[in-house]
């Protein structure tokens, strides 16, 4: 495995949104020939040959985007398939008792593009009284090959790589009051998919960067103050075992995103809740750092 990985990003350009290479130290430079001009999103569809490519890869000077202003990585993802309650800590802060192992995966969606905002863009923060908002750092894991009934060992020929999620979530909407009946009391669209809900990023870095998805650190700072700090190894059900239960029943496709789960210390186990103007910053061992700031009530 090379010692410095390097991931794939969207910049913006005043002709649209190019696709660069970002190294560890932060450099963007443009992707090689034709792949500088084809977005992210349609080069996972051609990723058995672009990957080919982008193996031998290697930076130089004069390839180098001074400023480059990075974007979302995927504009945008057929699907994002979150894993809920997949960290024994998380659990655990959340005063659950988890079954070894459980019995089925847990999934939700994150549908609307809207969700899908990049680096240093602001988180919406929605109108309306006693809002709370809440921070989950995930490692995402970005699909490179259409697959559906796959085993676990063989899910990880599956990836193109991985990214960096923060999962926002608003816990007041959760519970509707209104609802009609019990069955229908849940409202996950509202507490995971609004506006801006999803940022990603800084960039993809392909899978051959990464020996172990179970073996990276993990950690978000909310105002520079350290919320959670955990490490991949503590998910109840690994990376493997998640994409095959994913695509059990659906197709997995080039582009989709699956996120991971949360580790101990999101803000609803500390009673602490996000405000405008509050920065998140997230660090992913070898995947970089993924910043947003809260922006302000919407009117």
């Amino acid at each position: 495995m090379p010692h410095e990985p390097w991931s794939l990003v969207s910049y913006a350009s005043a002709d649209g949104p190019r696709t660069g290479i970002r190294t560890s130290g932060g450099t963007v430079h443009t992707a090689p020939g034709e792949l500088a001009d084809t977005p992210l999103i349609t080069l996972l569809d051609r990723w058995a040959r672009v990957s080919d490519t982008l193996r031998t890869w290697r930076p130089e000077a004069a390839t180098a985007v001074p400023g480059a202003v990075l974007l979302a990585p995927l504009t945008y993802p057929g699907k994002i398939l979150c894993a809920g309650a997949n960290y024994h800590s998380h659990l655990a802060e959340m005063g659950v008792e988890a079954r070894q192992p459980p019995a089925e995966g847990y999934f939700f969606t994150k549908t609307p593009r809207t969700t899908v905002i990049g680096p240093g863009e602001a988180i919406t923060f929605p109108g309306g009284p006693d809002r709370r908002l809440d921070w989950e750092a995930e490692l995402a894991v970005v699909i490179g090959k259409e697959g559906k009934g796959f085993a676990p060992d063989e899910a990880l020929g599956y990836v193109a790589g991985y990214t960096i999620a923060n999962d926002v979530s608003a816990r007041d909407a959760l519970r509707r009051e209104e609802a009609v009946g019990p069955p229908f009391a849940y409202d996950w669209l509202r507490t995971k998919s609004l506006d801006g809900f999803c940022p990603l990023g800084p960039g993809i870095v392909p899978g051959w960067f990464v020996d172990d998805p179970q073996d990276l650190g993990i950690r978000l700072w909310v105002n520079g103050e350290v919320k959670q700090d955990a490490r991949t190894g503590d998910m109840i059900r690994p990376v493997a075992e998640l994409l095959s239960v994913a695509a059990r029943d659906m197709t997995l496709l080039p582009g989709d995103v699956v996120l991971t789960g949360s580790p101990a210390g999101v803000g609803m186990a500390r009673g602490e809740w996000l405000e405008p103007g509050d920065e998140i910053v997230i660090e992913i061992e070898r995947l970089g750092r993924l910043r947003n700031t809260v922006g302000h009530p919407e009117r």
